[in-house]
């Protein structure tokens, strides 16, 4: 890492070419503070005062555009992390901004470079430094400044109460019943003591050969987080002292992950030290965050390993999950799904809010203290008792809950109205399609899963001028009319047709189609799902794109998905969408850029939603949108019209599926339907039993499919570049059509 006087910097890059085509940037440099001036190339040194710094970092765009070199500034009086085109554009307005108070700054597991910032607002930069040592000075001072103007909000709107040793035990002010009784001092309990420093006295820079000290300290202080766990543990279960008390576990869980942050920096101290001794580190090395020491695999409720029934006494339904046919025997060809065999949906898994998580507050606690901040999530094995009664790919169709305003977007007479159209349609699809706030997680779709679905939408629902993009029908009015369709003949309604699947494992990444053959509109997206841990929540990045494309009219609009979180996840847990997203068509020239709003630290409103569409030739608003995505929305047009949306008043279009007797082994509600009937049950033992039927055979497929060299073969989708395309997408059908009447 580099902290040279700006004055001998590097120039860096003039354009927004791509990186290969750029030259190399000069590394950070740093001004203010109280450094006093620059310093060598190899001489800075770690300190805990704030300065400001910039330099040239790679930003991670999107998966077209890719990574980019751009000059980054932290600003420390401000709390800001800016950034430009280049640095010869530094006086002009700054490209991005990003507010760090309340922001995570998170060293990424892909590599030793690479980091993120995760804003409050829901924003997050994914950027690389060009070694392991700027990536920590970045991260170090991003921290640094993070903390203080944190801290600063903290002290300027200070609690109306002080808060108690444990936060995990006060659950929430709606959370009934949650009483506090006076409990001994855990800290006190177990004489942890707290050495102070004499005053006026600095800790010198540590030299190498204090490692082995360092470590005889760790070992020793690793010995008394031993004997601190088993006191605890070993006190009894009930009395006015136990094991099972919220500020002994909260005590348990904190400093078991204090102890595996203290090893992980001990493990990057000692890879400095041999690179000191050495002149660089060794080939192959990296600086890294390292994996828990102890398996999540393992499900613990209140304190003690699950234990199950042997092979032998294993229910019949495990045995089948399986025992279910090798891959090499289960067919890959794509089927053709008959919508007449598929039937109105009568199942109706209504989710509750999970509540006050008391009673299984000790399976969190532990699982927290395997986790650090911005800890990939996606093979980690979350507690059972979060589970949606759905997969994710059945949550995708779910998206699609409002098929009378899809179709409707061709019906737009000019491209702003079908811009406008579209983006209305994309604001009404989450609150279904997330099932409000639920605070859940669906299934993490297995490899080879698939769902099939289709809509009914009668001709008459269909909106044809901008006036009446809604359709005015109740709820239930519309289960009715969807009774009445059994009758009706073809060309009555209108149908959409619906298919995902789970076409990779690791990572993990969906691919769904919807198209609707009569109006000559269909959708094709792919979506890689990164979960990272975030200290009290968890942030879930939809990384992907999806494709509309309007045949009638030519036309196709690309757009981005938010990103999801999960909040309190140790009081009462709720979710809340975040992120900005932008839906583009290249054609017309006409864009839409959707904000979601994460709720601040201190006041505001949850699951606010700002947006406008705008032509880009002339930069006009024609519309403008604000709200909740989960109940009402407000539309201005550029006319001075304003129309207001009711959400929870939409009517919803009961999706059609077959039957589970008709449905293949890999469908996604036969493959589940063990789970899910047993969560439906409440028996939350035999749901995680059957889960880890599935979760193993998945594992062991791909274990023989390692070992004999034998790819995963997709089923209904084909990757193309970064992305995955659906295997025949309406467009091909369409294309292939005209071009033999053109022969003809």
């Amino acid at each position: 890492m580099q902290c040279a006087d700006p004055a001998a910097a590097m120039k860096g890059p003039e354009g927004e070419g791509k990186p290969e085509q750029q030259q190399q940037p000069p590394a950070a440099g740093q001004s203010g503070g109280k450094s006093g001036g620059g310093r060598g190339a190899k001489g800075w040194q770690y300190s805990d005062h704030m300065e400001n710094i910039y330099g040239y970092l790679m930003k991670y765009t999107n998966l077209v555009t890719g990574w980019q070199y751009r000059f980054f500034v932290l600003n420390n009086d401000a709390g800001l992390l800016e950034y430009f085109v280049n640095e010869q554009s530094r006086h002009l307005k700054p490209r991005g901004t990003l507010q760090l108070a309340g922001a995570v700054i998170s060293p990424s597991d892909e590599d030793s470079h690479t980091f993120t910032v995760n804003a409050a607002s829901g924003e997050q930069y994914k950027l690389r430094a060009t070694d392991a040592k700027e990536r920590q000075h970045w991260v170090s001072r991003l921290q640094i400044c993070t903390q203080h103007h944190t801290e600063a909000i903290g002290k300027n709107n200070p609690p109306l109460k002080s808060r108690s040793f444990s936060l995990a035990s006060q659950g929430s002010a709606n959370s009934p019943g949650v009483q506090r009784r006076p409990s001994q001092n855990a800290v006190s309990f177990f004489n942890v003591g707290h050495h102070r420093l004499p005053t006026g006295k600095r800790v010198p820079i540590m030299q190498p050969d204090h490692l082995v000290d360092v470590r005889e300290m760790m070992s020793q202080a690793e010995g008394q987080q031993r004997d601190l766990i088993r006191s605890i543990e070993c006190l009894p279960v009930s009395g006015h002292l136990t094991s099972l008390d919220q500020d002994l576990l909260m005590l348990k869980a904190t400093s078991m992950a204090t102890m595996n942050c203290l090893n992980d920096c001990f493990h990057i101290l000692q890879l400095q030290h041999a690179s000191q001794q050495k002149g660089s580190l060794p080939a192959g090395t990296t600086i890294s965050w390292l994996e828990p020491k102890v398996s999540l695999a393992n499900h613990f409720k209140n304190g003690a390993a699950q234990n199950f029934p042997a092979e032998i006494n294993k229910p019949a339904s495990v045995r089948e999950e399986q025992s279910i046919a090798e891959p090499c025997q289960i067919t890959r060809e794509p089927e053709e799904i008959n919508p007449d065999e598929e039937l109105e949906d009568i199942c109706d898994n209504k989710e509750e809010d999970l509540g006050a998580v008391e009673e299984q507050r000790s399976v969190i606690l532990h699982l927290l203290s395997q986790l650090k901040l911005g800890m990939d999530l996606t093979r980690v094995v979350l507690p059972t008792f979060i589970l949606e009664k759905r997969s994710l790919l059945e949550m995708y169709a779910d998206f699609m809950s409002h098929p009378d305003l899809f179709i409707a977007i061709t019906n737009g007479t000019t491209p702003e109205e079908r811009m406008i159209r579209f983006v209305e349609y994309y604001l009404t699809s989450f609150h279904e399609g997330r099932k409000g706030a639920i605070a859940k997680k669906p299934y993490n779709p297995i490899i080879g899963e698939t769902f099939h679905c289709s809509w009914r939408i009668p001709k008459s629902n269909i909106a044809t001028d901008a006036g009446s993009n809604f359709s005015a029908h109740s709820p239930s009015e519309q289960v009715t009319l969807s009774k009445d369709l059994e009758g009706q003949t073809e060309l009555d309604y209108y149908t959409v047709k619906f298919v995902a699947e789970q076409v990779s494992h690791h990572p993990p990444v969906s691919g769904f189609y919807a198209e609707c053959v009569e109006r000559k509109m269909c959708v094709n997206a792919h979506v890689w799902t990164k979960s990272k841990f975030l200290g009290m929540s968890i942030g879930v990045t939809m990384v992907g794109e999806g494709l509309l494309s309007l045949l009638e009219h030519g036309e196709e609009y690309t757009f981005s998905l938010p990103c999801a979180y999960t909040r309190s996840i140790l009081t009462v847990p709720w979710a809340e969408l975040g992120g900005k997203v932008n839906i583009n068509c290249a054609k017309t020239g006409y864009s839409a850029s959707i904000n979601f709003h994460t709720k601040p630290f201190y006041g505001g409103k949850l699951h606010r939603v700002t947006g406008e569409v705008k032509q880009n030739t002339t930069n006009t608003v024609v519309c403008r949108v604000q709200g909740e995505w989960n109940s009402m929305l407000e539309f201005t047009y550029s006319n001075g019209e304003t129309k207001y949306v009711d959400l929870t008043k939409l009517s919803v279009t009961r999706k059609r599926v077959r039957p589970l007797e008709k449905q293949g082994l890999f469908e996604s509600r036969r493959l589940w339907q063990h789970v899910t009937e047993s969560l439906r049950d409440g028996d939350m033992d035999k749901a995680t039993e059957h889960k880890r039927a599935l979760e193993e055979r998945q594992r062991n497929e791909e274990r023989l499919r390692a070992e004999t060299e034998t790819p995963w073969c997709t089923k209904y989708f084909l990757k193309e570049g970064d992305g995955w395309v659906y295997h025949n997408p309406l467009w091909k059908t369409v294309s292939a059509q005209t071009q033999q009447t053109d022969t003809n």
